[in-house]
């Protein structure tokens, strides 16, 4: 374990110029393992558009072979076709036309096969890689995303994931569409034609350096665009989550340019793509005008001179007219590539990465309860700042106590509650769980033991019983007593719903204070061995606190709990108090004596109880 917070891959990191000459990238062609995962459907995918191809040009060969039987009267073809052109009907013209409708038939089966089975192959894979995704984000640590917008990961897990999704059901399809059509057009032209075939196929080998020309261009514009898309996600998810905040302070219109600007960026990044692209089709339409324009002045000639016949000729000129929609889309799946490998690096990006706190090697599992927490000689920096956010903080809370930490805004009290829950790890020093390090244990088990409240309450969209209940299990009677002792069962009894009423997005249903009790609730459900309340009540009032303290001193004889607090109200029956000061502990004891000593805590009570009086004279 390292206490290094950057990622390898981060997708929300810049790209790597060196990519930016890639043709293709490398990326995107990571799905092709997540492919493998289903070969049934892809094996079946790939069968069905190969026969979907083959077939296709089948009714272009019976039309040469009608056109020579129309003008010589005479059957022409392999002799199993002849054969089976008898045995349809006495009329020949009958066996050719069967011919060309049962191409058609065929055409529109193994087109389905394959339309459906690699249209469920990319659902599938799209599914394995936004939970491959979600699963590495979710598992990194809590500090990743101190300096992450929502927006732009959500970016990655939707519209990222959804480009790599039409990458596999489209492109593939694609690819195997254009080698398979013009493999088995090479074919059938070059038994019929061996010169006619090269007229006609050379020109085409020039689509290969202009593949390369707008490969190199676009590619980076590409990326731009996609991360122009993250950056909008990212403004409209603040903006609508700050939406109070943005109509209180009349901001909407400074809010619609800030969308503008992000959005023009997309525009101008998807724009230049555009332009790229519409110099890159044109050349495709150029060689192939070369390329027909050839074809059908060769191929005259060697008509003239006998070489083919009139029904060869027509053979010619129908296939190379067919072969018109895959170099078309030959450009399309140059296209959609780059825009696939633009996403494939955020999406792998996002799959690649490795959390820095992880489980030591060896670590145990926290069985019982935890009895004591300790603080040795802590100091802690936060990543990428220089200034220490603790100095050799030491305490000692064992099971029962109630210890309270105050002191000003940035004195380092919500550090403390971060290191115990790991989501950092110290720069030096011991924090110790039950006597022994807090890095010997998994992550899960301590976890598992701690009930946490955080200073802003967070609600998941649902109701007060999937809120209360989250990732646990408990019975009605387990659920009331959770909430009485949080001091939330009367006001839940006063919704429409009671416990099954929809609390809102963030519980914006609910006030500050309910939003409170009802995260409270969901700490003590856990029926912890060790409370961590970071400045839980806050949003309560006087009387409200009162009785949950109450409730929470007569209900947890054994649990330990650690509460950061303004209010000193909330921490005044603490069994210790640590009073901080830029992150260091200046003094601690018990309300009573740090009132006497009159230092740091004295006075911030004497200035919340009103008594300014005292203060002046504790002054002088």
């Amino acid at each position: 374990m390292t206490r290094a917070h950057a990622s390898k891959a981060d997708p929300m990191s810049p790209d790597d110029i060196n990519e930016n000459h890639k043709v293709l990238g490398r990326q995107v062609w990571r799905v092709i393992p997540y492919a493998l995962r289903y070969p049934r459907r892809l094996i079946a995918g790939f069968i069905g558009n190969a026969c979907a191809r083959i077939v296709d040009l089948v009714p272009f060969v019976a039309i040469g072979w009608a056109v020579d039987y129309f003008t010589s009267n005479t059957l022409v073809g392999p002799g199993i076709v002849q054969d089976a052109v008898n045995a349809i009907s006495d009329d020949p013209a009958i066996g050719y036309g069967f011919m060309i409708f049962l191409g058609f038939a065929m055409l529109a089966v193994f087109q389905g096969i394959s339309e459906y089975s690699w249209q469920t192959l990319g659902y599938k894979i799209q599914h394995d890689l936004r939970m491959d995704a979600t699963r590495s984000l979710i598992s990194m640590e809590a500090s990743y995303y101190d300096m992450r917008q929502t927006g732009q990961i959500m970016s990655v897990l939707s519209s990222d994931v959804n480009q790599l999704e039409d990458v596999v059901s489209d492109s593939s399809t694609s690819i195997i569409r254009i080698i398979f059509t013009f493999l088995t057009a090479f074919v059938i032209l070059a038994s019929m034609s061996l010169k006619l075939a090269g007229v006609l196929f050379g020109p085409i080998l020039f689509i290969i350096p202009c593949v390369y020309w707008f490969s190199t261009r676009v590619q980076r514009k590409y990326r731009k665009q996609r991360e122009s898309t993250g950056d909008i996600h990212a403004v409209l998810e603040n903006l609508i989550s700050g939406i109070s905040v943005v109509q209180a302070y009349n901001a909407q219109t400074w809010e619609a340019d800030r969308v503008a600007r992000e959005s023009g960026s997309y525009r101008d990044q998807a724009m230049g793509a555009s332009r790229d692209r519409n110099r890159f089709l044109p050349m495709i339409y150029v060689i192939a005008g070369v390329a027909f324009g050839l074809l059908v002045t060769a191929g005259g000639w060697l008509a003239s001179q006998g070489e083919i016949s009139t029904g060869e000729l027509v053979t010619f000129l129908l296939i190379s007219t067919r072969m018109t929609m895959p170099m078309f889309i030959f450009g399309i799946l140059i296209n959609q590539l780059q825009r696939g490998e633009a996403a494939a690096r955020r999406v792998f990006a996002a799959i690649d990465l490795e959390p820095t706190i992880t489980d030591a090697e060896g670590a145990i599992e926290l069985e019982e309860g935890i009895t004591s927490v300790e603080f040795n000689e802590v100091h802690f920096t936060y990543p990428n700042t220089t200034i220490k956010v603790l100095s050799g903080i030491s305490f000692k809370a064992e099971g029962g106590d109630f210890l309270g930490v105050m002191g000003h805004t940035g004195a380092g009290k919500t550090t403390i509650l971060k290191l115990l829950m790991r989501y950092y790890v110290p720069d030096s020093g011991d924090v110790l769980i039950n006597g022994r390090s807090i890095n010997d244990y998994t992550l899960d088990s301590v976890r598992d033991k701690i009930g946490f409240v955080s200073q802003e309450p967070f609600l998941f969209y649902g109701t007060v019983r999937d809120n209360v209940k989250y990732n646990q299990e408990a019975t009605e009677d387990e659920l009331q007593v959770a909430l009485k002792l949080a001091g939330s069962w009367d006001f839940v009894q006063e919704l429409e719903d009671k416990l099954d009423t929809m609390v809102g997005d963030r519980g914006a249903k609910l006030s500050g204070g309910q939003r409170a009790r009802v995260s409270l609730a969901r700490a003590l459900l856990k029926q912890p061995s060790l409370l961590i309340l970071d400045e839980a009540s806050s949003a309560l009032d006087a009387e409200t606190e009162r009785r949950i303290q109450e409730n929470l001193i007569a209900s947890g004889s054994d649990r330990a709990t650690i509460a950061v607090a303004h209010r000193l109200s909330t921490i005044r029956n603490a069994n210790e108090i640590l009073s901080m000061v830029d992150g260091a502990v200046v003094e601690r004891g018990t309300h009573d004596s740090l009132v006497e000593a009159g230092g740091v805590y004295a006075s911030q009570w004497t200035i919340q109880t009103g008594d300014m009086a005292g203060l002046s004279d504790a002054e002088d």
